[in-house]
């Protein structure tokens, strides 16, 4: 027997402990930066909301689209390069930004660094085939 897991419900469940602590959360996030991104399905157009480890380089944060190193990008990757301009939540602020995808040599300088603080990035890159896009989430200024 095989068990599946329901993302979905893993999601609502990490979205509600990181609204109630402040933006941590436990479980396979516990210890990790944590920032929830908000997005618009590219082809329906409902609102959703993705839990991610961001890399923090300073005020700037980046997100990867690893989806554990499988063979395609996540859904949450297409809805961002369609529509950018989105919110994200990091600690206990809620913000927007537009998401930037890396290329070249800026792509591979911040995956790097991603892999140096979290190495299960490099195992994500070895398990796969495509190149694991870097999106910039560049805050706007209000």
């Amino acid at each position: 027997m095989t068990d599946t897991i329901d993302f979905d419900e893993m999601n609502r469940k990490v979205i509600a402990e990181f609204r109630e602590t402040g933006g941590k959360a436990g479980g396979i996030f516990e210890g990790m930066p944590l920032v929830l991104v908000h997005h618009i399905g590219a082809k329906t157009g409902t609102a959703r909301i993705a839990p991610l480890v961001p890399l923090v380089d300073g005020d700037r944060l980046y997100i990867f689209a690893s989806k554990g190193g499988s063979p395609e990008n996540p859904a949450w990757y297409h809805n961002l390069v369609a529509n950018p301009k989105v919110e994200v939540e990091y600690g206990t602020e809620r913000f927007p930004v537009n998401a930037r995808v890396l290329t070249g040599t800026e792509r591979d300088e911040v995956y790097a660094k991603q892999v140096a603080v979290q190495p299960q990035f490099g195992e994500y890159q070895q398990k796969t085939d495509r190149l694991i896009p870097v999106i910039e989430l560049e805050r706007i200024d209000r």
